[in-house]
């Protein structure tokens, strides 16, 4: 009679687990997967002020490009490294 008892409880301890515990776990980890996958308010004001400082540093750049070609129209070529610069990189070194 206890052995059957400790069956049955055994049994409707799996059972009970199995259909309400693990879709409960299941659903509890999703809803906090998906409520961590969103920004914050923080991280959107974050990103909206990366993105202006973004906008005004490519918007100097292209002023300082403009100012050096009106002053010398061949500075990109003379900025960009030949096969002679890295010889003379090496041979300082020495």
């Amino acid at each position: 009679m206890a052995e059957e008892f400790m069956g049955m409880l055994i049994g409707g301890l799996a059972i009970i687990t199995l259909f309400i515990g693990l879709p409960w776990l299941i659903f509890h980890y999703v809803t906090k997967w998906k409520t961590a996958a969103t920004l914050t308010g923080s991280d959107e004001k974050l990103l909206d002020e990366l993105h202006d400082a973004a906008r005004r540093l490519d918007d100097r750049l292209c002023t300082i490009e403009r100012i050096m070609t009106a002053e010398n129209p061949n500075w990109r070529q003379n900025c960009l490294p030949g096969e002679g610069a890295g010889q003379r990189l090496l041979s300082e070194r020495d």
